[in-house]
């Protein structure tokens, strides 16, 4: 099982690339399980037409100590699992604890053996890497972490702390930084920007999702572009980042 974490500043595309990742894999004929780890809780929607699943959260608040997995894991596009941690009520209780939460009950439910899936895919909220936020880093439970960006001044401040986080739990023996995902927005010299913060992170550019308005289409219809759109030239994008990423997780390099 190879367990990947993407991160991220909200808005930067993370859950539109995790989505359209999980729908490539899933191609490839992997077996997925995505979890989504932001409070918004729409990590998977593109996945399920466009509507979201009851959240773990949402199913601890009303069935208790009686959750199943049937009540958290939904079955998306070409078999992938689709789970969403959710978050507290808004103003009481910390998000980062609901992913703790939410974790600590997909195990106990031995949701992972009764799956098995290929690829777990934690799509996390990288503005804030407390310890909730961090737990897939930090716990052992994501094998490589690969973060997404644009040459954003804040999407690289957010990125540039998600790697000292990893770079501090990486000497416990925890995640490895896989690589950078720059999900373009056509900023001055964005690549060579995004390029020089990699270097500097001792880390490589895995590959630039190019800006493209086939993903707002596949999404308004509540699809990935992988779906919606199987011959275009956006969907060959993410299946060729999906050869990467399994590249680098399977020991290699993102230069394929």
């Amino acid at each position: 099982m190879i367990k990947i974490a993407l991160y991220g500043k909200g808005g930067i595309g993370k859950s539109t690339t995790a989505s359209n990742l999980s729908a490539a894999f899933a191609q490839k004929g992997l077996r997925v399980m995505q979890i989504g780890c932001d409070p918004k809780a729409d990590s998977t929607q593109n996945l399920l037409g466009g509507r979201k699943p009851r959240t773990v959260l949402d199913a601890l608040r009303e069935k208790g100590d009686g959750v199943i997995l049937e009540d958290i894991v939904e079955e998306g596009y070409r078999g992938i699992l689709c789970v969403e941690a959710g978050g507290p009520t808004p103003g009481i209780g910390c998000a980062g604890r609901g992913i703790i939460t939410a974790f600590e009950k997909l195990e106990e439910l031995k949701a992972y053996e009764r799956f098995k899936p290929d690829i777990v895919l934690y799509d996390v909220l990288g503005d804030v890497v407390c310890g909730g936020f961090a737990m897939p880093i930090r716990g052992g439970y994501a094998d490589e972490v690969f973060v997404v960006t644009s040459g954003e001044k804040m999407a690289l401040y957010a990125a540039a702390n998600i790697a000292l986080a990893i770079g501090n739990f990486k000497n416990r023996g925890y995640a490895s930084f896989g690589g950078v995902i720059l999900n373009a927005r056509n900023v001055e010299r964005e690549e060579e920007l995004v390029e020089d913060f990699a270097r500097e992170a001792g880390t490589q550019v895995v590959k630039t999702i190019p800006r493209s308005g086939d993903v707002q289409r596949a999404e308004e219809q509540g699809k990935t572009v992988v779906e919606a759109f199987p011959d275009s030239s956006m969907a060959r994008e993410y299946l060729e980042l999906a050869d990467r990423v399994l590249k680098i997780c399977e020991g290699g390099r993102a230069d394929v």
